[in-house]
């Protein structure tokens, strides 16, 4: 018997602490509500420049590493394939939709230590920064190895730098 009461709080005490994270979760969901549908991935997709395996960390308010996007599967971190191509960049993620950020939408793309709970060695990710209808955004993505970061940074970059190319040879 002295062992059960200690137990009983203890336990009802863990579904206090899950009742609220489950409460904040689905106030945060409403609070997006606003958030405009992901880009579909391409039915066919030129080769990707560059490919690496890691880890989807969560995509964020652009300038605020803890406003994690909760919708549409966003705020979720999952082992994830990142692959560069000529239309966008993709994150395939294990056990959520793929998130498809075209070309003209990526905006930016840097290291960072740490996002939305996640925190690694000085510039241990790769944050990839784009717009999703009027909001800005960053997404996080931890490569596997740490030899990939920077071909993939490079990559990245040069997707950033041929866009506004693009958009003048498309006379947009």
């Amino acid at each position: 018997m002295d062992r059960i009461l200690p137990g009983v709080l203890v336990l009802s005490a863990a579904v206090v602490v899950f009742a609220l994270f489950a409460l904040g979760w689905r106030n945060r969901l409403k609070r997006q509500y606003d958030v405009e549908r992901l880009p579909t991935v391409p039915e066919r997709l030129s080769p990707a420049g560059i490919v690496a395996e890691g880890q989807y960390v969560a995509t964020t308010t652009a300038g605020d590493w803890l406003d994690r996007i909760a919708v549409q599967g966003l705020g979720f971190r999952g082992n994830a394939e990142l692959s560069v191509h000529p239309e966008g960049v993709l994150f395939d993620r294990a056990g959520n939709d793929p998130l498809f950020v075209p070309a003209d939408a990526v905006t930016e793309c840097r290291t960072a230590s740490g996002m939305a709970g996640k925190f690694v060695e000085k510039d241990g990710l790769v944050v990839v920064s784009w717009k999703l209808g009027q909001r800005e955004l960053d997404t996080g993505f931890r490569t596997k190895q740490a030899a990939d970061k920077q071909p993939l940074l490079e990559a990245l970059q040069e997707l950033i730098s041929a866009a506004p190319q693009a958009d003048a040879d498309s006379g947009k």
